[in-house]
């Protein structure tokens, strides 16, 4: 499957910071969006509301601007901290009284936030869900329509 490097960078940084429980809601610089953006909050500054897909006044200039962070604009990071979000449980965007889950750093949260996102990095970029594996188990006359390739020699 082809990929654009914006994607394969981004699923390379969440991957990591899933698996070394460096994906954190609560935390600008470890949330999913951080964690593409390099561990920076410079990001937060794009909208008022965390979790908000409304630009702020900066957001707007930089969206009109055409500027991309590593390779994504202002909307698209609103859009993917959001999905992020919603899907780990919380209510957007975040306000002290909002709902949010009891255990937001558990796996199975951060696995649900994380599938949502890398469902939307694919759509950003036209590109079937890299996580989908249903076509493995299509079938025709009970035989595989698609065969895995091994490399083992």
């Amino acid at each position: 499957m082809k990929t654009t490097r914006r994607l394969e960078t981004a699923l390379i940084k969440l991957y990591n910071a899933y698996h070394n429980n460096r994906l954190n809601p609560e935390d600008c610089t470890a949330c999913a969006v951080g964690n593409i953006l390099d561990n920076h909050d410079s990001w937060k500054h794009l909208s008022n509301e965390h979790g908000s897909l409304k630009l702020s006044y900066v957001g707007r200039v930089h969206q009109n601007l055409g500027r991309k962070f590593n390779g994504y604009s202002p909307e698209e990071i609103l859009q993917i901290e959001k999905v992020f979000l919603d899907a780990c449980g919380f209510k957007t965007p975040l306000c002290h009284y909002n709902v949010k889950p009891k255990n937001y750093m558990s796996k199975d949260v951060q696995f649900n936030g994380l599938s949502a996102v890398i469902d939307l990095l694919c759509k950003l970029d036209n590109i079937d869900n890299v996580m989908n594996f249903s076509k493995l188990f299509e079938q025709e006359n009970g035989e595989p329509i698609y065969h895995l390739k091994t490399f083992l020699a």
